[in-house]
Parts: structure tokens; C-alpha cells; sequence
């Protein structure tokens, strides 16, 4: 019984952080589906991603903020403000999730697992023999509280983005990758290093501070 008020009172307090939440109230205001269009923003601000005419591949897409974020960034014109898709579009984006996404114009979406080589096969061909100039990756398991096992999901799922932008990116391309600090951030920065002439850790603002999350961008690869 204990456990059960304990629990109610930590959803409602979270309830009431996220509804007083600068960045949720901006997200309201500007027309994003989540706040997490504030990190790639501030990212983005900072070193200068995402430019019209690139194509952007967007891993871990769902519910689509960052794709509308980008989808913004690729139409000059579109009205100032405001997350909703507007303004003609100068390049392509593809998204890809596991779970469903609610369409977004001009925005090419595949539900599936990147894990899956079917999956992975029909993102490849929606490349259409082209590569990708910014690769952003907002993909992250489900959490078991298991520190051990939840690093290596964390591994894995970034390791896949660094082999799919290895492979489908160009050299003077960026990777952007949601990590966390604990068990496998030491050995996902070292693998960073190893393939991007330079590598950024940024904590966006928007990424609240008691979340350990944190973001690896790599800025032109190596070439070995």
C-alpha cells in the first residue's frame, strides 16, 4: 500500500513538473509534439547542422519533434515560429522508429527496428544511392533499472547509428547521438574518437537535470 501512494505521489509530481515545464510550454506555444525539439535546436544552434538542401535521416523519430524541427530548418521560407511543417521543402528527411509516428509532411517515415535487416534494407533503399548529411539519433531502450544490462542496450543502439552513418553519411557529414552517462559512455566517447576528426559532448538545456542523458555529435569522419 505503502508503495502504491508513494507512486502517486512521484506521478504527480512529475505531472506537475511537466506541466510547468518552460520547454513543454514553448512546445505548446511553437507547435512541436514534444519538448525534445529544444535539444536538437540548441544543438543545431551551436554547431550548425542542418542547412536546406541536405538529406537528413532521423533515427528514433517517433513522436517527431525532431523531424519537425528539421523539417523547418530545410524550408527557409516558412513562416518564423511554430513547429508545424510549412514553407517548400529544399531536401529530404526520412524518420524511422519502432513505434508509430504521426505523419508530417514532406517527411518520409518507416516504422520498423533498425535492428532487423529488413528493416534496415528498406531504409537503405529509400536512400536512393545517396548519402546522408546529418545523421541525428534520438533512439534509447526501454530502461530496466538494471545498470549493467541497461548500458549495453544503450551500447548497442548507438553502436547501430555509428555503423548506419559509417556506411550511409557523408565524410564531411555529422552524427548526432543520444547517450547516457554511466557504464558505456566511456566506451561510446572512445568510439566516437576513433571514427570523427571531432567530437562534441553537449547537455542541452531543454535535457532536464536530473535526466544523465547527454548528446555525442562526430563532425567528418575519419578515413581509415
Amino acid at each position: 500500500m505503502k508503495s502504491a501512494v508513494k507512486s502517486s505521489k512521484v506521478n504527480r509530481a512529475w505531472l506537475n513538473d511537466h506541466v510547468n515545464d518552460t520547454y513543454v510550454k514553448l512546445a505548446q506555444k511553437d507547435g512541436y509534439r514534444a519538448r525534445a525539439a529544444y535539444k536538437l535546436k540548441e544543438i543545431d544552434e551551436t554547431l550548425h547542422l542542418i542547412k536546406p538542401g541536405q538529406l537528413v535521416v532521423d533515427l528514433g523519430s517517433t513522436p517527431g519533434a525532431w523531424s519537425q524541427y528539421v523539417r523547418r530548418k530545410l524550408a527557409p521560407k516558412s513562416a518564423s515560429g511554430g513547429g508545424a511543417a510549412t514553407g517548400t521543402l529544399d531536401g529530404r528527411i526520412i524518420a524511422l522508429d519502432i513505434l508509430p509516428m504521426d505523419p508530417i509532411e514532406d517527411v518520409l517515415f518507416i516504422q520498423g527496428d533498425i535492428r532487423e535487416d529488413a528493416v534496415l534494407a528498406e531504409l537503405t533503399q529509400q536512400l536512393q544511392g545517396k548519402l546522408a548529411d546529418v545523421v541525428i539519433s534520438d533512439m534509447a531502450p526501454n530502461l530496466s533499472g538494471i545498470s549493467s544490462a541497461d548500458a549495453a542496450r544503450v551500447e548497442h543502439l548507438v553502436e547501430l547509428a555509428l555503423e548506419f552513418a559509417q556506411q550511409h553519411m557523408k565524410v564531411e557529414g555529422a552524427l548526432v547521438a543520444k547517450v547516457f552517462h554511466g557504464g558505456s559512455y566511456d566506451t561510446l566517447v572512445k568510439r566516437f574518437r576513433e571514427m570523427f576528426v571531432t567530437v562534441k559532448c553537449i547537455k542541452p538545456k531543454a535535457s532536464r537535470d536530473r535526466s544523465s542523458e547527454t548528446f555525442l555529435v562526430g563532425l567528418v569522419q575519419k578515413i581509415h
